[in-house]
């Protein structure tokens, strides 16, 4: 296996659809590998389904069964961080406009047929304000970063993706409700992440020996290689066992549910590692490191920031703990903008930290006002420093494509 620790990341994208990419990357380690899966899986905010009120059910299904299958129904969240708040973290008592999006559902079978409830049948309607709680709310600019279908079913009004089936109903049955969209993500339920399946392989032919297969006779008849085989040389018979060898090549899949499109989904999958290693660090600074820092114009303190990058100032934690950090922790160049892409805009501390918050990088994040906006071979790839495209995740390594047309972003 070749060497990585003396060498910049590569990212080959072999594939690419609407709803899914498939990808090589090399010279990585193998827990950088598994740790991007996982992030992607489970810690990318995502709008769903979390309270619904039946007002009338005569189908044969019970409410908690319609209303577990509505809660997994996928709903489009593009620009999901700036489009809506955490609950948690907005000043509403029992949901606004500004953390939560109202949906309806009203379908009655007049005919002798059986006629099938679907999430076609879901309407994004004006929130309803609980007029008997008194509330203060904090207004905010979420609705104007929101799309026209956001909210919306994945797949609503358009007639090549299949609606989700919800349940059946005949003559005289009718359903009637009314559900509440929230932000979340996957570590809280499964229903909010963008993923329907994340893979990937390493070392197709077993040369470091990490699988260890259950066999009759021939090994290889019963455990045939896969596509990936051919983008490796085949092991020889007299080849020695290298015990020092490490996997640096692995072919990532990933395919969403339609709630975010794959560039969406790995763009932040990134930012949101990179947040978590830079609050890591922060979180492992001595006291006295963090207090010895350079202080600022304000008077702040600073705590940490690489070579050419702005620090960190003890009044972007927003509490304290492993608070995100609100200024350019990781360069001025870095993911496209001026400042950290997972920015926290002032959230609720929690037991863990500062809990997600809209960012306030405007469209210093990601690159411009819209991840979808951008291409994996523009400016906005993940680079090394600031300005630079040639090392890291430089174009000309790391997300580029040959050019946007043949291969780009923009579906």
């Amino acid at each position: 296996m070749q060497s990585y620790e003396d060498a910049e990341p590569i990212v080959r994208i072999r594939d690419l659809k609407k709803d899914r990419v498939n990808f090589v990357l090399e010279n990585v380690d193998l827990a950088f590998a598994n740790s991007i899966r996982r992030v992607v899986i489970a810690d990318i905010p995502t709008v769903a389904i979390d309270m619904v009120e039946i007002h009338s059910n005569t189908t044969v299904l019970p409410d908690e069964f319609i209303a577990h299958r509505l809660g997994m129904i996928p709903l489009t969240s593009a620009n999901c961080d700036e489009a809506i708040r955490y609950t948690r973290d907005c000043s509403c008592l029992s949901g606004c406009k500004y953390c939560a999006i109202e949906l309806r559902l009203d379908v009655v079978c007049n005919d002798n047929r059986t006629m099938e409830v679907t999430s076609n049948h879901l309407e994004v309607v004006e929130f309803t304000q609980d007029v008997s709680v008194d509330q203060i709310l904090q207004e905010g600019e979420e609705i104007t970063k929101r799309g026209e279908s956001f909210g919306f079913p994945v797949g609503k009004n358009d007639p090549s993706v299949p609606p989700v089936l919800i349940c059946k109903i005949r003559k005289g049955q009718e359903l009637r409700l009314r559900c509440v969209a929230k932000k979340g993500i996957a570590k809280e339920h499964a229903k909010w992440s963008p993923c329907s399946a994340v893979s990937f392989e390493y070392d197709p032919y077993n040369k470091l020996r990490h699988t260890t297969y259950w066999i009759e006779t021939d090994e290889r008849a019963e455990w045939p290689v896969g596509e990936n085989a051919k983008e490796e040389e085949p092991p020889r018979d007299d080849e020695a066992f290298d015990f020092n060898a490490k996997p640096g090549k692995f072919y990532i899949e990933v395919e969403t549910d339609g709630s975010l499109g794959p560039q969406e989904v790995m763009m932040k999958g990134l930012a949101e590692l990179q947040t978590k290693l830079a609050n890591l660090i922060l979180g492992l600074k001595a006291p006295s490191e963090l207090s010895g820092g350079d202080s600022g114009a304000n008077g702040t303190t600073g705590v940490w920031a690489p070579p050419g990058a702005a620090q960190w100032s003890d009044t972007s934690a927003s509490g304290a703990g492993y608070a995100s950090p609100a200024g350019g922790g990781w360069g001025a160049g870095s993911w496209g903008g001026n400042s950290s892409p997972a920015q926290n805009n002032g959230g609720n501390t929690t037991g863990w930290g500062t809990t997600p918050a809209p960012n306030s990088g405007g469209n210093a994040s990601w690159g411009g006002t819209s991840p979808a906006q951008n291409t994996w071979g523009g400016s906005t790839s993940p680079s090394s420093g600031a300005g630079s495209n040639t090392g890291g995740w430089g174009a000309q390594q790391g997300w580029g494509s040959p050019t946007q047309q043949a291969n780009g972003w923009n579906l």
